[in-house]
C-alpha cells in the first residue's frame, strides 16, 4: 500500500551520497529517523517490512549510514570515523528539519545506533527532541569481556568441544578486540546467537540477518552489494575506536528525555551493564524499561509492548511542548 509520504532519496552528507527512505501519513505527525547497528547492518528492509503501523503516528526514516548498503559506494574506508558518522548524522537531522517542517528530532538507536545515538545527543541537543535505545551499548572493552564469558560459558554447559576449541583459539578479547579484530568478532557473535545471547528464538546467522536482505524488495541489487561489502569494511575500520568508549564514565549527561528500553536476556550488549549506566544518567526525564522476553532486540521480539511504549513515551514529549512540531529519528 503506497503511503501519503513515501520518498526514497539519495542525499548528500559529508560529501558522500547517502540513501534514506521516508513514510508516513500525515506532515504534522512525529518523524521517527532509526539509526541502525552494526556498524555496517541497515534495516531499511526490516522497517519496510515489519514496522509500517508506526506511520500512524510518526513519519519514520530510515538511513543507511556511511560505508554499508545504499551509501556504500563512493564511500573511503578512511572516512569511517566515528567523528564522520556523528557529522552525517546531526547533518541528517538538520535536512529532516527543513524538509519535514520539525524544530527537533526524536533518535531511537539499536546497538551501535545507540552509540552514535548518544554522542549525537551530547553534541548536539539543539536537534534533538528526546532518545530511545535498544541494545543499548554501555562500555566496549567490559561489554566483550561480558559477551565472550558468556558464549564460553554456555558452549561448555552445552559440552560442545567444537565450540569450545573455536573460541578459545580466538580467545578473550584484549581491551574489546578480538584476533583478528573482524573474523574473530563474527565467529563469537554467530555462536552468541546459537546459544540465545543474541536473540530469545534460535536460528542461525543465514537466516537471521542474511536471508531478509536477500529477499527484501525495498533494498535494490546495488543496496544488497553494498551491504555484502560494506559491513566488513564498517567493522574493520570503526571497531577499533568505538568499542574503547565508556558512557558511564564519560557521556551521561543530557539536555533531552533519554530512555532505554532492554531486554532481560541481551548478552550482545550484556543487560548486567545497564543499571550502573542508567544510575548515573542526568536528563530532564530518564526511564529504564525491561523486556522481560526479549535479548538484544526487543523490537522484533516483542513488538507490541516496544510501540505501545514507544509511542508513550514520544507522544507525551509532543503533547508536553506542542507548540513545536518534532520529528523522531530512531538509532
Amino acid at each position: 500500500m503506497k503511503l501519503p509520504i513515501d520518498r526514497k532519496e539519495r542525499i548528500v552528507l559529508g560529501g558522500v551520497k547517502q540513501t534514506i527512505h521516508i513514510w508516513g501519513t500525515k506532515p504534522e505527525n512525529p518523524v521517527v529517523l532509526f539509526l541502525h547497528g552494526g556498524p555496517g547492518v541497515p534495516n531499511r528492509h526490516g522497517m519496510a517490512k515489519n514496522h509500517m503501523d508506526l506511520t500512524d503516528d510518526f513519519t519514520i526514516v530510515a538511513w543507511d549510514q556511511r560505508g554499508t548498503g545504499g551509501s556504500y559506494f563512493g564511500c573511503d574506508p578512511e572516512s569511517l570515523t566515528l567523528e564522520q558518522l556523528i557529522s552525517d548524522c546531526a547533518d541528517l537531522l538538520k535536512y529532516l528539519c527543513k524538509t519535514l517542517g520539525k524544530e527537533k528530532i526524536f533518535l531511537l538507536g539499536a546497538s551501535w545506533g545507540t552509540e552514535l545515538g548518544t554522542f549525537v545527543c551530547r553534541e548536539h541537543p539543539e536537534l534533538v527532541a528526546g532518545y530511545i535505545g535498544y541494545g543499548q551499548v554501555v562500555n566496549g572493552i567490559e561489554n566483550e569481556a561480558v559477551s565472550y564469558a558468556y558464549t564460553l560459558e554456555q558452549a561448555k554447559k552445552a559440552g560442545n568441544a567444537e565450540d569450545i576449541a573455536e573460541l578459545e583459539t580466538i580467545g578473550p578479547p584484549v581491551e574489546g578486540q578480538y584476533k583478528p579484530v573482524f573474523e574473530g568478532l563474527m565467529a563469537q557473535r554467530r555462536l552468541l546467537k546459537k546459544y540465545g545471547g543474541h536473540s530469545v528464538k534460535s536460528g542461525g546467522y543465514f537466516s537471521g540477518t542474511v536471508l531478509p536482505i536477500l529477499k527484501s524488495s525495498e533494498l535494490s541489487i546495488r543496496d544488497k552489494i553494498g551491504t555484502a561489502k560494506g559491513y566488513k569494511v564498517c567493522l574493520k575500520n570503526m571497531w577499533p575506536t568505538i568499542v574503547k568508549y565508556d558512557f558511564t564514565a564519560d557521556c551521561h549527561t543530557f539536555e533531552m528525555p533519554y530512555y532505554i528500553f532492554k531486554g532481560r536476556k541481551d548478552q550482545n550488549t550484556p543487560a548486567s551493564l545497564i543499571q550502573t549506566f542508567y544510575d548515573v544518567i542526568e536528563a530532564p526525564d530518564k526511564d529504564l524499561v525491561w523486556f522481560e522476553n526479549s535479548a538484544h532486540g526487543p523490537m522484533g521480539e516483542e513488538p507490541e509492548k516496544f510501540k505501545k511504549l514507544m509511542r508513550e513515551k514520544i507522544l507525551k514529549i509532543a503533547r508536553r511542548v506542542s507548540k513545536l512540531d518534532f520529528t523522531f529519528a530512531v538509532i
